[in-house]
């Protein structure tokens, strides 16, 4: 996923989370005032901290076991921390929580496709000009990714069962055992049946033939701690999440803003871990990598956010509303369009990042402004 050096563990990515655990404990316990301007900045700098110290352990992983299961490892624990925000939000009662899930992921989807897609082109292709992957892993992913946003954001707001841009709830238990089925079919075929695809393909001159591009293998004592730090870094980006997220609220409100800017905030917090390894790939040469983690990402937010809130509305009776409004709509069928331009033709340069950033442009000018 990068050429960091894993050889050691660095000092600062277990000490970062050590410190916000106690900080945590503190912040819980009411020895430090939640509501604090302070604490509240000690707070986030320490989610920053935590977010890079989940990226290291997670590279370290990668870097152990290999493509492409290092870029699912990555991508299912920021699910993970996605998921926890949303279905707490859900249960929280507040305002707008029917339709946090649908802010949230759709979030998601924009801020990988256009945003992180988009840097990842555009720093790469300025510092390598022309980049390549391999086009069977991006057309996999595209068109499971089509039918996963097309079925779970479009779909609710033509079917007459539902309420407005809501499933019945017999529908909503189908798509999300289908969206289930549908990402663990993907992961299956990442994984066992077509790994070759997702692999960093360098050609060798001499008989044209695939090799996985060569990287450190981290020590067994060093790939034992990332196993317990990541989940320790990762439940403290979302305990920290968590008491970032009344404030939020409140800022929100107190700036007029809508209320889908707090989905397209925890998208951003959640995501950044992916994001910040997916750039590092690309200005590494290593854009196959890149394009693993960008749509591996947006499938699992799809293929594991939405059977999860599912279950949870209809367990809990809670409304879901996940289609999407019109100006959404819109921006996602142009994203999907030009991702499959993008990533069609296996060759990147400049100009599709620019555009991809454009798109994710528009996208925070409407988030702010519908």
């Amino acid at each position: 996923m990068s050429h960091a050096s894993h050889g050691s563990i660095p000092h600062w990515s277990w000490l970062v989370p050590v410190i916000a655990a106690l900080a945590l404990v503190l912040v819980m316990t009411d020895v430090l005032p939640e509501t604090s301007v302070a604490v509240l900045g000690l707070v986030t700098l320490l989610l920053g901290g935590a977010v890079f110290a989940s990226v290291h352990h997670a590279e370290v992983l990668a870097a152990r076991v290999g493509e492409p299961y290092g870029s699912i490892i990555l991508a299912v624990c920021v699910t993970v921390i996605e998921v926890a925000l949303i279905v707490s939000i859900m249960l929280s009662g507040a305002e707008g929580n029917e339709e946090v899930a649908r802010d949230t992921v759709f979030s998601a989807i924009m801020i990988v496709l256009n945003g992180v897609i988009g840097f990842c082109l555009v720093l790469g292709g300025q510092r390598h000009h022309e980049q390549s992957f391999q086009l069977n892993a991006a057309s996999a992913s595209l068109a499971v990714l089509g039918t996963l946003a097309t079925v779970s954001f479009v779909l609710p707001n033509f079917v007459m069962a539902g309420g407005d841009g809501q499933f019945s709830i017999l529908q909503l238990v189908v798509i999300g055992v289908v969206s289930l089925g549908l990402y663990g079919t993907f992961v299956f075929v990442q994984t066992v049946r077509h790994r070759d695809y997702f692999l960093e393909a360098v050609r060798v001159k001499e008989g044209e033939a695939l090799h996985e591009a060569p990287q450190e293998m981290p020590s067994g004592k060093v790939t034992l701690a990332s196993v317990f730090l990541l989940p320790l870094a990762l439940l403290i980006v979302i305990l920290l999440a968590k008491i970032l997220s009344h404030p939020l609220d409140t800022a929100v409100a107190y700036a007029g803003l809508p209320q889908a800017v707090v989905g397209v905030a925890i998208a951003a917090v959640v995501l950044l871990p992916e994001g910040i390894a997916s750039v590092r790939a690309a200005v590494h040469n290593q854009l196959q990598n890149s394009v693993n983690l960008v749509l591996g990402s947006a499938l699992a937010s799809i293929g594991l956010t939405i059977p999860v809130v599912a279950a949870v509305s209809v367990f809990m009776g809670k409304p879901l509303v996940i289609g999407l409004v019109p100006e959404d709509l819109v921006l996602l069928v142009l994203t999907l369009f030009v991702s499959t331009l993008t990533l069609g033709t296996g060759r990147t340069t400049i100009l599709q990042g620019a555009v991809h950033l454009s798109i994710f442009a528009v996208f925070l000018l409407l988030s702010a402004i519908p």
